[in-house]
């Protein structure tokens, strides 16, 4: 078994797909993951996060999502699932962009008890940089990536040689006084009604920043409006390559199963 994070080939103990699922503010989506193609085995599933996003709250609504593949993956199989929060040894550390019941709160073992089944639970746009890095556009990519997804907030994932190194929160760093994601991130465009013309100087800023402090050897951009890269990427002036992630939504479901698998 090789190490998480990893680009390498991975033979895995079943050939049966691997439930990933991926906890956003606005909506809780899942679906079995072939890890052979690296892709969605079915269609997403997807139901609305609730109001109050309390740990116990997900945690039903993560149930009725896997309840709806029941008869897709095998019932002691283990369950990837994605938090927008820094998670270590199973506990969530931060909560900027859910509920505050979420810090310091034992969610692992709390949705693996709701499940019934092995979880592996890790940050959002972690989960999303594993899976560019071993089915997408990092793929095979020497030196340092950093892979950042573009939302209600920016999330990051750091890779070096294709190894994960977990819970980066550059999308939290300070800009001109200012949290970056409170300028830069793509919540913030919908919510200014930013065109992407001139949304694409604040993006410019943010990666300028992050480049001159990392000097990465490629940047990825995930995050829905990944979807129309072609309208801002260009627009951007940097030294490191950018391009955007393969996978886009769908990247953190096969992230965390990919991983899940990992540590099963």
């Amino acid at each position: 078994m090789t190490e998480p994070g990893r680009g390498a080939t991975v033979t895995l103990m079943k050939t049966r797909p691997i439930l990933g699922i991926d906890i956003g503010g606005s909506g809780i989506k899942g679906a079995p993951v072939d890890l052979t193609a690296g892709e969605l085995a079915t269609d997403r599933f997807k139901l609305l996060t609730p109001s109050k996003s309390t740990p116990k709250n997900v945690a039903k609504v993560v149930a009725e999502v896997v309840d709806h593949f029941t008869d897709q993956v095998d019932a002691d199989a283990p369950i990837g699932i994605t938090v927008p929060a820094v998670v270590t040894h199973g506990v969530t550390r931060t909560a900027a962009n859910i509920d505050p019941e979420w810090l310091d709160c034992e969610a692992e073992k709390l949705l693996a008890d709701k499940l019934g089944r092995p979880v592996h639970l890790l940050n959002d746009a972690d989960a999303a940089g594993v899976c560019e890095a071993q089915f997408g556009a990092a793929q095979n990519q020497s030196g340092l990536v950093i892979v950042t997804t573009l939302g209600t907030g920016i999330g990051t994932a750091l890779l070096h040689n294709g190894v994960l190194i977990p819970n980066s929160e550059f999308g939290h760093i300070e800009i001109d006084g200012k949290d970056a994601e409170t300028v830069a991130s793509s919540g913030v465009r919908d919510k200014k009604g930013l065109s992407y013309k001139e949304w694409a100087p604040r993006l410019q800023k943010y990666y300028s920043t992050i480049e001159a402090l990392f000097w990465p050897e490629l940047f990825v951009v995930g995050g829905g409006v990944s979807r129309d890269s072609d309208k801002f990427l260009p627009r951007l002036d940097l030294r490191t390559p950018i391009v955007p992630a393969k996978h886009r939504n769908n990247a953190g479901i096969i992230g965390a199963a990919w991983l899940a698998a990992q540590t099963a």
